[in-house]
């Protein structure tokens, strides 16, 4: 009896595996389809990144799924996912904004629209459902008040070229919240992703006055005391404050004149062995209850301003009011040439004022 319940389960598993792409799916056939299932195996949402280990809980509890996870980066994941096709062993992905109209053009992926797809801004999804932001990084400053030398607490990037701090911006030419912080800035003063040459004047103006730091902002090195003002993602400088021992030395701010977001977005696996669940998964994601358990992890749901989240939680985000002035990345593929020329042009510019 219960391996023909498990057939009749299954069957209307890969019937709804294609019926499933829009925002008024039947959840309670999707939901069966993917308890049939039985599993979902994710690469790079690991328990400890926007607190993913509690939507892997959720999902656990409430629909039986076993869930295994393989930490990697945006590129590898789509590698992985082109290279295994059928021989699948991962079912969905969390990758840079920048990496899912990739794995959608390589053919790696499959649309799905959770329910609350409405609610989700239309610069970060894609219009067939392939890849949707589940939260955001906004480039952000981390400021150290004990370490600012007399200077007053930077609020905007124009505030950086008069202080007497030092700022930490990290290497342009690993770390992509370093070149979104180049971008940020070049935003805040006019530029954009085709003219990103404000914000290299700033920190060559910068590294003149033997004010820029070129490490990595990190837990360590604050911990050291090495970093002073430092350009973070904004989940990242949350969670680095409420690390520290005197969190109330930190602030974390948005630059009120302009900054840039950005996010990650899950991928579905086309080839998928466990795509309901997958489905699901991405479903519980963009729910109510899997955008607090992103924001208990410091990251800002996509879907922040439809919230109301508990007051703990909300405590732990900055004021929706801080990102007024933000803004997408509006060409994609004119930052993708811009961000692979930066790391030359940083350190014919940036980094040989520092020698």
């Amino acid at each position: 009896m219960k391996h023909l319940l498990l057939a009749s389960l299954l069957g209307s598993a890969i019937a709804f595996s294609t019926a499933a792409m829009a925002a008024d799916v039947d959840l309670k056939t999707l939901e069966a389809a993917a308890k049939a299932e039985g599993a979902v195996n994710s690469v790079g949402m690991p328990d400890d990144w926007a607190n993913w280990k509690g939507t892997w809980a959720d999902l656990q509890t409430k629909y039986g799924l076993k869930h295994m996870d393989t930490d990697m980066s945006s590129a590898q994941e789509v590698a992985k996912f082109d290279a295994e096709k059928d021989n699948a062993s991962a079912d969905i992905g969390d990758v840079g904004a920048a990496f899912g109209p990739i794995a959608t053009a390589k053919g790696v992926t499959q649309p799905y629209k959770p329910s609350t797809w409405e609610q989700v801004p239309d610069w970060a999804k894609d219009k067939e459902g392939h890849w949707a932001l589940a939260y955001t990084g906004t480039i952000a400053f981390i400021v150290n008040k004990k370490l600012l030398h007399g200077s007053e607490a930077p609020t905007k990037w124009a505030d950086l070229k008069d202080g007497k701090y030092k700022v930490t911006i990290g290497d342009v030419s690993t770390a992509a919240q370093a070149a979104n912080g180049v971008l940020a800035a070049a935003i805040a003063m006019k530029g954009d992703e085709t003219n990103i040459a404000p914000g290299l004047q700033l920190f060559t103006e910068l590294a003149k006055q033997k004010r820029l730091g070129i490490n990595n902002p990190t837990i360590q090195s604050m911990e050291k005391g090495e970093v002073e003002v430092g350009i973070v993602w904004d989940f990242n400088g949350l969670s680095y404050k409420a690390k520290m021992a005197n969190p109330d030395d930190y602030v974390v701010l948005i630059p009120s004149d302009g900054s840039v977001i950005s996010g990650y977005t899950t991928i579905i696996n086309k080839y998928a062995k466990h795509q309901n669940a997958a489905k699901l998964a991405r479903e519980y994601i963009f729910s109510d209850a899997g955008q607090t358990n992103l924001a208990r992890g410091n990251a800002r749901p996509i879907r922040a301003e439809h919230l109301k989240l508990p007051e703990d939680v909300q405590k732990q985000l900055l004021p929706n009011e801080q990102y007024k002035g933000v803004t997408p990345i509006k060409n994609p593929a004119a930052w993708e040439a811009t961000s692979k020329a930066l790391p030359q042009k940083w350190n014919e510019q940036v980094i040989v004022e520092m020698q």
